[in-house]
Formats: structure tokens, C-alpha cells, sequence
């Protein structure tokens, strides 16, 4: 199962002040789910066509996009500095600074995945995994969960392990340089500030 259920983050429960944390909305009842049909499938993705039953009468379609959950890194070295990936992304031709992530081999253990997907993508390891809140993506057409840790006491322990189709090249960043790039919009990569965000606000 996806979602907060699933990722074990035990939360923050008071904010930094020590006051209470407001709570979610009262959950709406499901939509009745009429019918179902498989669009498309592959190893990759998955496209199914939902017919939901509306509560005031009739019917409306919604299209859902199934992907495997995902693990997202945020890497601290000893240093105290932030690893980031310059990435290629072909969807929309773009090289900018993202963090590591990947989705989950089946069975994997997400700290176990967040480990993998840091050494393949940047040749470095961590001394400790701690998780950050996760989150979801692609909220309106897709339950794909996102994993998130922040790596720390992070070392270089040898080169990365690139799929075919990867193109990335690795930097460090100090944290002025890192509020710097989110404050200037050049964190373009959802999972990347979300990650530079959870960690400004919990890591320190």
C-alpha cells in the first residue's frame, strides 16, 4: 500500500514552536466505482480508465496512471554540504540540478532502494538513513508514492552506475547555495524541493 500508511514516518506531531499541528480535513466518502478497464500496461506504467458513479447522479470517467513508489535522497556529506545530480531529462530537454530517486525494485525495502538509487547515481554512500515526510508526486492522476530520506555523513566510494538512458553529473553544494537556487526558481525538479525543503526545515 501507498501513502502515509505505508511510509513509516513516525511525523512531527507539534511544530517548531511546540504548539499542536492543525489536522487534516474530514475525509469525503469514496466515489463508487462503477467499471474499470486497462488502457495500456508495461513494465514501466500502467493507464487504466475508472467510470465513477457521482453522488448527485450520472457518471464521470477518470484516468489513472499507475507507477511503482519511489525512493528520494537528499545527501549530506561529512562536510556538512549537499549532493546534487545534474540530470537530462529527455521529456523536456532540460539538464538541471535534481536529487537522487528512483522507484523501488519489487520487494525492496525503501531505505534499502533510497541506498541503491545514492551509490548508482552518485557513487556515494551513507553512514545513516533518516526518513523525511513522503509525499505524492502526481497527486490528481496517480497514487505513486515518493520515499524520502536524508543521507547523512555521505563519502564517495567509487564511480556511478548509470542506466544506458542517464545522463548526470554530480556537485556539491553548500546550503547558502542551495537556498540560493531554490530562491531563484532553479530547482525545477518537484522531488528535488520538496527534499532541500524537508531538509531546510527538519535536518537542522
Amino acid at each position: 500500500m501507498s501513502g502515509a500508511e505505508s511510509q513509516g514516518f513516525d511525523g512531527i506531531d507539534r511544530d517548531g514552536e511546540g504548539g499542536e499541528v492543525p489536522a487534516n480535513p474530514a475525509p469525503f466518502s469514496p466515489f463508487e466505482v462503477e467499471s474499470s478497464e486497462r488502457i495500456y500496461s508495461s513494465p514501466w506504467v500502467g493507464l487504466r480508465r475508472d467510470m465513477l458513479s457521482l453522488p448527485e447522479g450520472g457518471s464521470q470517467e477518470h484516468h489513472v496512471i499507475e507507477i511503482s513508489d519511489a525512493v528520494c535522497v537528499l545527501p549530506m556529506t561529512t562536510e556538512g554540504e549537499i549532493v546534487l545530480i545534474g540530470q537530462h531529462r529527455y521529456v523536456h530537454g532540460k539538464t538541471h540540478w535534481e536529487v537522487p530517486a528512483g522507484r523501488l525494485e519489487s520487494g525492496e525495502d525503501p531505505e534499502e532502494g533510497a541506498r541503491r538509487e545514492l551509490q548508482e547515481e552518485t557513487g556515494y554512500q551513507a553512514a545513516t538513513m533518516e526518513r523525511l515526510p513522503g509525499f505524492y508526486p502526481t497527486n490528481g492522476i496517480s497514487a505513486h508514492w515518493a520515499h524520502l530520506f536524508l543521507a547523512r555523513d555521505c563519502v564517495r566510494v567509487g564511480d556511478q552506475n548509470l542506466d544506458a538512458a542517464e545522463r548526470i553529473v554530480v556537485k556539491t553544494f553548500t546550503w547558502d547555495e542551495a537556498d540560493a537556487l531554490l530562491r531563484a526558481g532553479r530547482i525545477e525538479d518537484g522531488f528535488a524541493a520538496l527534499a532541500l525543503l524537508y531538509g531546510r526545515l527538519l535536518s537542522r
